[in-house]
């Protein structure tokens, strides 16, 4: 009689498990509709609508400010009533429905208007999501796991741009039936969401399993404790001086970048942000959290003072790729970091924490940076960037602590 032996555990990307991948594919589609029209959006405030780098700023800084409020919110919610799906099917609906709109607006305050609705929906749905993604991932992946869904994220980012691309320069589609266009993936996103499944809300606060090295085990009773509230703090520092992408693609522009071309260069940092987040975070469950997050505001402090010193074209192309591994260093990895500091029983409203400290610095970051740049140009705007990501990455090695 031989002995039964248990099937071996999944390998690959089946280890992320279904909601993981689930949630990633959604994500692709969603930052493929986005995609196609926010590296244009900059362009067409600015030369169709008139608007200024002062008023884009604004437009960009109070939508992700509007976003944050609500993440707090929503994942405050998700853990109070045990239910994340719903808050996430309603948050990319409303977004899904919103973003195509743009394409009708005929002056900047309605483009806010759409921006607001559009970062709505995205502030309802993301603190759940990502509290889902956590409760879905074991914590020996978890970096990998948020890493992953960066990655796909960032892979509809490349395909948004380069659709845009496609129908402007090749189908010589008007930049305002662009934007309607948009909706088709936004569809498909809401159809992808079907294959998601609730999580069993956790009971306990330490979540069953030992942190990933590097990180900070939640308080029992389960308070966010003061390792968190540090972390929040930092970010904030470093958010400060990390305004809207907007004004990278209007520095792109200065540098001679076409508007045709513009697409592709927003795809190609995605390119360089999709190939990197994977093994980020995955490189963060081996070494710790907090070295791959340093690295990644010095390399962003330096892509910012490149920024300002830019004078050729192919400076805007060879900064927009060096930025992306910033992203590929950090974005996965400070979201993991947040599961290792609080409990399971909050990552719910520790995750709205976290958004909320990244949108209350996005529309003073935004606004600043465009009025130092109206007022002193833009390599006074993007040397205060750098600098504000210099004081974070220090700041940010005494309060977070290492590998253990």
């Amino acid at each position: 009689m031989t002995e039964e032996t248990a099937a071996p555990p999944p390998r690959g990307i089946r280890a992320l498990g279904r909601n993981v991948l689930a949630l990633s594919a959604v994500s692709f589609l969603t930052d493929a509709s986005s995609e196609i029209i926010y590296p244009l959006l900059p362009v067409f405030l600015s030369t169709v609508l008139g608007a200024g780098a002062s008023a884009i700023g604004l437009i960009e800084g109070a939508a992700e400010s509007t976003a944050a409020m609500l993440k707090l919110a929503s994942g405050w919610w998700s853990d109070r009533v045990k239910k994340r799906k719903p808050l996430v099917v309603m948050g990319y609906l409303l977004a899904s429905v919103a973003r195509p709109l743009v394409g009708l607006a005929q002056a900047p305050w309605q483009v806010m208007a759409v921006r607001l609705t559009d970062r709505v929906g995205k502030g309802i749905r993301t603190s759940p999501r990502d509290a889902l993604l956590a409760d879905s991932a074991d914590p020996s992946v978890r970096g990998r796991a948020f890493g992953f869904h960066r990655a796909a994220d960032h892979a509809g980012a490349v395909v948004g741009p380069l659709a845009a691309f496609v129908m402007l320069q090749w189908l010589g589609l008007p930049m305002r039936r662009v934007f309607l266009l948009a909706a088709v993936p936004a569809a498909a996103a809401m159809v992808a969401l079907a294959f998601v499944r609730e999580q069993p809300h956790p009971t306990h606060a330490s979540g069953g399993a030992a942190p990933a090295p590097g990180a900070a085990v939640g308080t029992a009773d389960g308070a966010l404790g003061g390792r968190f509230t540090a972390y929040l703090a930092v970010l904030l520092v470093f958010t400060l001086g990390n305004s809207t992408d907007a004004f990278l693609l209007l520095r792109a522009s200065q540098l001679g970048v076409t508007a045709a071309l513009i697409p592709v260069l927003w795809a190609a940092l995605h390119v360089v942000k999709s190939a990197s987040s994977t093994p980020g975070g995955a490189l963060s469950d081996r070494l710790g959290r907090k070295p791959l997050i340093v690295a990644g505001w010095l390399v962003y402090a330096a892509v910012y003072f490149g920024f300002g010193r830019a004078t050729a074209t192919w400076h805007a192309w060879a900064l927009f790729a060096a930025y992306g591994v910033y992203f590929g260093l950090t974005e996965g990895v400070e979201k993991a970091l947040v599961a290792d500091l609080v409990p399971a029983t909050r990552r719910g409203a520790a995750y709205g924490w976290y958004n909320l400290a990244i949108g209350l610095g996005a529309l003073p970051a935004s606004v600043l940076f465009g009025a130092i740049w109206d007022k002193a140009g833009a390599p006074a705007a993007f040397g205060f960037g750098a600098l504000m990501a210099g004081v974070a990455a220090v700041a940010l090695m005494a309060v977070v602590p290492g590998r253990r």
